[in-house]
């Protein structure tokens, strides 16, 4: 399950089966299972770690279920705790704002003739984004052991191999 994406995910159709049911079956599997916690809504799962066992870098799996008919599709969403991820996404946002005025403001010393250095600190914030994309992957992999122990779980109550992409 190792990945460049920040949030694997995963598309699986159940045959023959009714959401709710689904529903009920992982959830009595997950009340059964003490290594994870859970919260429940129509149509959404979220299957976490448990807290004695939860770090910084502890992932969550967000189940959303769809009926199809006869079939339900099940698509699952890992994540971080969405305190990291907000974090993550606001440092992307600010360096994305901070570089955009930076380069405003440098392209309009350098039309007028001045001095335009600030514009080369455009490449050490990219530098910031990729630093902060590297963080957040080996925040990934200290999480990884547990990914591996919520998909392996799913896995055992939808009985069949999943691929995560």
């Amino acid at each position: 399950m190792s990945s460049f994406r920040i949030r694997p995910r995963f598309k699986h159709r159940v045959e023959a089966v009714q959401k709710h049911e689904l529903e009920s079956t992982i959830c009595a599997a997950l009340e059964q299972n003490k290594q994870f916690t859970f919260t429940h809504f129509p149509d959404h799962l979220y299957i976490k770690i448990n807290p004695g066992q939860r770090h910084i870098w502890s992932p969550q799996l967000h189940l959303s279920f769809d009926q199809e008919g006869s079939d339900v599709t099940v698509r699952g969403l890992y994540g971080p705790n969405p305190t990291i991820w907000a974090f993550f996404f606001f440092g992307y946002v600010a360096i994305g704002i901070l570089a955009l005025f930076l380069g405003m403001w440098g392209a309009s010393l350098w039309s007028l003739g001045r001095d335009a250095s600030i514009l080369w600190s455009i490449p050490g914030l990219f530098f910031v984004a990729l630093s902060l994309y590297a963080f957040s992957q080996a925040g990934q992999k200290f999480g990884a052991q547990q990914m591996f122990d919520i998909h392996h779980f799913y896995e055992s109550v939808a009985h069949d191999k999943v691929i995560v992409s």
